[in-house]
């Protein structure tokens, strides 16, 4: 019985995991549309975002599955809430990676404002964040979970970071302003991307040490 059970556990994660993938090809092809300026790649995404939809419910009747046939016990269970709760950050995060890509479908239609810098380096630290989570899954390391949310500092300064320089081109030439503000929704999505990987490492950690982990900064 518990070989059945710790079987249907472990395809659990691996579903999770794979969701987690294909958020992951959603947001790298997403950032390479927006330097490309390639509307194949942005469209791609934007029909990604099915699959994860789909995989997201598939999961969760699984896990649902699983408690009505199984009977787990609390460090099971612990284990199939994490996986409950985080699909709904993995599912809004591949949300974040689609707007993106249909923002970069818009920039795509004129030259851009300026060559993308700190814009790419928050779609490769989110990149970096997700790889992590995955390890710190696959290896049950709360250190690597733990890593993921000091990540995330990162992605934050990032977006301030450019979100300062988007102002200071709208303020000196307002011929920018329609650009500058998609860019800067833009940089919200991705900001916003890592806020939702974080509170999956913060899950992560509790399903590990059942500590309640929270960052210096949610903290009140």
């Amino acid at each position: 019985m518990r070989e059945v059970l710790d079987k249907a556990l472990n395809e659990l994660v691996g579903e999770t995991l794979r969701m987690l993938s294909l958020v992951r090809e959603m947001t790298q092809k997403a950032t390479e549309a927006l330097v490309e300026g390639n509307r194949t790649k942005a469209e791609e995404v934007i029909a990604k975002d099915q699959e994860v939809d789909a995989l997201e419910l598939k999961i969760e009747n699984q896990a649902v599955a699983v408690i009505a046939r199984h009977q787990p016990v609390a460090s099971d269970l612990r284990l199939i809430f994490t996986i409950i709760k985080a699909l709904t950050d993995l599912e809004r995060a591949g949300d974040y990676a689609m707007h993106v890509a249909e923002d970069a479908l818009l920039l795509a239609q004129e030259p851009p404002l300026k060559r993308y810098v700190t814009l790419p380096e928050m779609g490769k630290r989110l990149l970096e964040m997700m790889d992590t989570l995955g390890k710190a899954v696959a290896e049950r390391d709360p250190g690597l979970a733990r890593k993921v949310v000091e990540m995330d500092d990162q992605v934050d300064g990032l977006y301030e970071e450019v979100t300062r320089e988007l102002i200071t081109y709208m303020l000196e030439d307002p011929r920018t302003i329609t650009k500058a503000l998609t860019l800067m929704r833009v940089a919200r999505s991705y900001e916003r991307l890592g806020d939702h990987l974080e509170n999956v490492a913060e899950r992560v950690i509790y399903w590990l040490t059942g500590e309640v982990y929270k960052a210096p900064e949610d903290v009140y």
